[in-house]
């Protein structure tokens, strides 16, 4: 067997092991729903009966054009925007204020201009681990190098002024800091939009893993075709769900399981 083709044999055992995965995840209940939700601020529809759910291991993408309804997507998962009817579920339980926060602890939210809340990018990244429910975890110098290897940045950035870096260099940073903490959800906003093509390959193999879930928000084709899941919206409505081949993807409710 040549080269060539031993690396397409592996590729092609690894997107066997991960659709395995999923098909499993898809068996327990969603970790995301949606159930007919509506959001409307100051007589203003940000969201009309919106419906759909995502399972664990799966990377799903909202697309539209600006002001359609994707921030505000996520913005309602993190508890940000009050519901007007419907439901939102988390792992089978209803997000509601009692539950808001424990909610937030499980998810990464990387925006687009991420705010890393520290003077340097070392306290940036290390800053969560100060708090007493992940002092006790914080990372050895090998492991936060060996992440911002992963994510194409070199260990002299640690010395570096947070308002001194890049868009993109902050959103990699956002993103290390969710992979030390050990997060397996993420809520992404145009993650890869300040990304040159290597640091966007680079994103784009951290999120392969099988273990991570992504909802996001992108104008990226590049990213559109690497999820499973595409959502696309109009005026505050889901008007279209397709799978990663582009077809119709139905949800659980079309199809009756």
């Amino acid at each position: 067997m040549s080269a060539a083709m031993g690396i397409n044999h592996s590729i092609n055992l690894d997107r066997y092991f991960v659709s395995s995965q999923i098909r499993n995840n898809r068996a327990m209940a969603p970790i995301i729903q949606f159930d007919r939700v509506s959001v409307t601020i100051h007589e203003k529809t940000l969201l009309s009966d919106i419906s759909f759910d995502l399972f664990a291991g799966e990377k799903a993408v909202l697309c539209g054009r600006s002001g359609s309804g994707k921030s505000s997507v996520l913005r309602t998962l993190l508890g940000l925007l009050p519901l007007s009817q419907g439901m939102v579920y988390f792992q089978g339980k209803p997000l509601d204020s009692a539950s808001v926060q424990a909610v937030r602890s499980r998810i990464a939210y990387i925006g687009q201009e991420p705010i890393l809340g520290a003077e340097s990018v070392r306290e940036a990244l290390l800053l969560p681990f100060q708090f007493k429910s992940h002092r006790d975890h914080k990372p050895t110098e090998e492991r936060i190098i060996e992440i911002l290897q992963r994510l194409q940045l070199s260990a002299d950035i640690l010395r570096q002024e947070s308002g001194r870096i890049s868009g993109g260099e902050k959103q990699r940073i956002a993103l290390a800091r969710g992979l030390l903490l050990g997060k397996n959800l993420y809520l992404l906003d145009e993650i890869t939009s300040a990304l040159d093509t290597a640091s966007k390959k680079a994103v784009f193999d951290v999120f392969s893993d099988a273990r991570l879930t992504v909802l996001s928000v992108t104008h990226d084709p590049d990213w559109m075709e690497r999820c499973d899941r595409v959502f696309e919206l109009e005026d505050g409505r889901l008007t279209e769900r397709r799978g990663r081949s582009g077809c119709k993807a139905p949800s659980v409710r079309e199809t009756g399981s």
